[in-house]
């Protein structure tokens, strides 16, 4: 088999890539060790930039988006039992959507499909050889057929436990790596969503966040121990530490519902440089991992394929590697600084361990700052919209 660009790994970062390219006039195969029935179904990330809607938009994959995307112009931050809103279109001219991750790659994967794409699932043994060389070779067994496949490039989009990123010499690569002492534990809640804009609350019991998913679905959060058994989470304790850490003396009311779903995720930060050797290129989070206070993650892999995919179609169509070659110092412009901000957010929000009060006071100090002063408030909303580095 030959191809122009082997993608490993149909998430959002690999679909999406494999669908510009084709835009492009670019032939690539995507290979994925999941099912597509596991690919389509895990809940991820749900909150889109409107860098990112607008890039789904151009592309042609949008329809799913606008018929079911939630648009907020605002959020809010909850603590002193008050909530105080960020009007973040009216300081930025930007919005975000809630549309989750899930829906982006079902509608990815049907575009994929319609265009005859070839998306391969349920892939075992890949291996990548020759990424030093001008044309690599992946080998895998596709539908019990082992298959070797030539191509230009390689794309990992992989995800942060695939093999694509070990591939970098480790004399050529670095890591930055954080783990915060505290996770999150999410709930998908049969009930409709009880505000029109996502909550972050700052308590004394820890950090809380109402989100959605549809108008009918909700998505919750509570800062726990990431050690602790889920099994210690019974339902009716969830809604009761929601209930406390949501709580305000100004009229909001939590709505309580069946929780479908519930699972603990630890909090980190990761980076990998660089984030391309030879002809090999990583994306989304094959190359790094972001708290998701910050709401970065899908859109973070999104930004690093649109650069990406210019960067093939400049090589491609003009012969040009400028764009190739710097590939990986754009990208980390815009990665560093999600980072940044979502280090920001999280310090800002959660309680940390073994505080004796004097840190919570100065969040709470940083949390007034940021309800109160026009310049702080425009800050955050300027990043939380999507900031892209110059």
């Amino acid at each position: 088999m030959r191809t122009q660009v082997a993608i490993v790994g149909a998430g959002p970062a690999g679909l999406l890539l494999s669908h510009l390219l084709h835009l492009r006039g670019i032939d690539s195969v995507v290979l994925e060790r999941r099912s597509e029935t596991y690919v389509q179904e895990r809940v991820r990330a749900g909150l889109l930039e409107q860098g990112t809607t607008d890039l789904l938009r151009e592309a042609g994959v949008g329809a799913g988006l606008d018929r079911e995307g939630i648009v907020h112009e605002g959020l809010r931050l909850c603590f002193d039992r008050t909530m105080h809103r960020i009007p973040l279109t009216e300081l930025t001219g930007k919005n975000v959507t809630v549309y989750g991750q899930q829906k982006v790659v079902r509608d990815l994967i049907a575009a994929r499909r319609a265009d005859g794409g070839a998306v391969h699932f349920e892939v075992d043994d890949v291996a990548v050889s020759g990424i030093e060389e001008d044309s690599p070779v992946l080998r895998a067994t596709i539908d019990g057929r082992q298959v070797e496949i030539a191509c230009d490039f390689v794309a990992g989009c992989d995800g942060f436990h695939g093999i694509c990123r070990d591939r970098i010499p480790a004399r050529h690569a670095r890591t930055y790596e954080h783990t915060y002492p505290f996770g999150w534990l999410g709930i998908l809640a049969e009930v409709a969503p009880s505000t029109d804009e996502l909550i972050y609350a700052f308590h004394d019991n820890g950090f809380a966040l109402h989100s959605l998913r549809s108008a009918e679905v909700s998505r919750l959060y509570l800062q726990v121990d990431p050690e602790e058994p889920i099994e210690n989470w019974p339902d009716e304790r969830i809604w009761s530490e929601l209930q406390t850490r949501l709580g305000t003396d100004d009229g909001f009311a939590l709505r309580e519902g069946p929780i479908i779903d519930k699972s603990i995720t630890p909090v980190r930060s990761f980076v990998a440089e660089p984030m391309q050797y030879g002809r090999l290129f990583l994306a989304g989070d094959a190359a790094h991992i972001v708290p998701p206070t910050g709401a970065k993650g899908l859109n973070l892999a999104v930004a690093d394929v649109k650069v990406l995919a210019e960067a093939f179609d400049d090589w491609y169509a003009r012969g040009h590697r400028q764009a190739l070659d710097s590939y990986s110092d754009t990208c980390l412009r815009r990665v560093w600084r999600a980072q940044d901000f979502s280090y920001w957010m999280t310090s800002m929000l959660h309680r940390m361990p073994g505080d004796s009060g004097a840190q919570a006071r100065m969040q709470l100090s940083r949390l007034r700052y940021v309800a109160e002063s026009p310049a702080a408030a425009r800050s955050l909303a300027e990043n939380y919209v999507g900031y892209t580095p110059g």
